[in-house]
């Protein structure tokens, strides 16, 4: 086995532990997103005060999750169409989470 093979076999071995990073930060985020959409809703039938906050806290949280796994995926990519679909994903994600921590903040002031 020469150096090349090496680097190959190194590359390919990191490719295989991005995937799987990627796919098991997607899975938390979606599952948290989930898991506090119940819980806002179940809040929201009990009128409880903290419904709007407890829900921004916990999609703020999934978005983070998802947005690993977006930063994740830049190691990966191929070509330039897909560093700016990725750089896209990204900014959309940055920019609502950003929100949603705006909103937590007004909603914890009042």
């Amino acid at each position: 086995m020469n150096a090349l093979d090496l680097l190959e076999l190194l590359h390919v071995f990191l490719e295989n532990i991005v995937d799987a990073a990627i796919l098991l930060f997607e899975f938390i985020g979606v599952g948290i997103i989930i898991f506090s959409g119940i819980r806002g809703f179940v809040l929201y039938i009990r009128r409880s005060p903290d419904t709007k906050l407890t829900l921004a806290k916990g999609l703020a949280m999934g978005l983070e999750f998802k947005l690993g796994s977006e930063i994740l995926r830049t190691v990966v990519v191929r070509d330039w169409k897909e560093i700016g679909i990725v750089a896209g994903i990204i900014a959309l994600r940055a920019a609502l989470t950003f929100l949603i921590h705006w909103e937590i903040k007004e909603e914890e002031k009042h």
